[in-house]
């Protein structure tokens, strides 16, 4: 970047006008630093970024998958690993602040990044508060790609441990398919029925892929 005009050099840039003013690419390069022999840096987070479809598939990039990319050493994988955490405490926080329900997104945000690029099917539960903040989060089920062993009684214990108010159930499709299979919906009745027993609602029930999420809630399924 030593070979761009100082208005032009990213670092520069973003102190004189804001993060705002930055590309894409730009605001990579800043973390990567450095490029290769025969590629700059800001060529270097172009292609990465094309590789991984932007700013999205970077934060739900598996560290296996960027290990694999070409100039990527230790060094640039775990400060991209420790920007991609601290985005998903960063949403986290923001849940346990205020009321699940004042932003559906946030709720979808942080499933989409804590679930999104698993492998492995996981079920995981938001337990809330009576005030519906976020006492915690826990993936208590796992299983394989194509299913999961939930146990109702097993929820109902951890929300009467945890002294929930209300839950908000979540699983992942590593498939990539978003669209809730009719199993799910079982399964979410049988929960909502379990729960109910000891005045624990279920608010919503969110189904994560690689590329979003879809609320059972937001489709009138609850």
């Amino acid at each position: 970047m030593k070979d761009l005009p100082a208005d032009m050099r990213p670092r520069e840039k973003l102190l004189a006008m804001g993060p705002a003013a930055l590309t894409d690419a730009e605001l990579l390069a800043l973390l990567l630093r450095t490029g290769l022999k025969g590629l700059g840096v800001l060529q270097m987070a172009d292609l990465l970024l094309r590789e991984l479809g932007g700013f999205h598939g970077l934060l739900h990039a598996a560290p296996e998958r960027l290990q694999r990319i070409r100039g990527l050493g230790p060094a640039k994988r775990a400060e991209l690993v420790a920007v991609m955490e601290m985005a998903r405490r960063g949403l986290q926080g923001g849940l346990s602040a205020q009321p699940v329900f004042s932003s559906p997104q946030l709720v979808k945000d942080y499933l989409c990044l804590r679930l999104g690029n698993l492998p492995h099917e996981v079920f995981a539960v938001l337990f809330l508060d009576a005030q519906h903040r976020q006492i915690a989060c826990e993936e208590l089920f796992r299983g394989t790609l194509t299913q999961t062993s939930v146990y109702p009684r097993e929820v109902v214990k951890r929300a009467l441990e945890l002294n929930a108010g209300s839950v908000i159930l979540a699983h992942n499709h590593p498939s990539g398919v978003l669209e809730p299979s009719r199993a799910d919906e079982l399964l979410t009745q049988t929960l909502k029925s379990s729960l109910n027993l000891v005045d624990v609602k279920v608010l919503d029930h969110v189904v994560v892929g690689r590329t979003g999420a879809i609320s059972f809630a937001e489709r009138g399924l609850m």
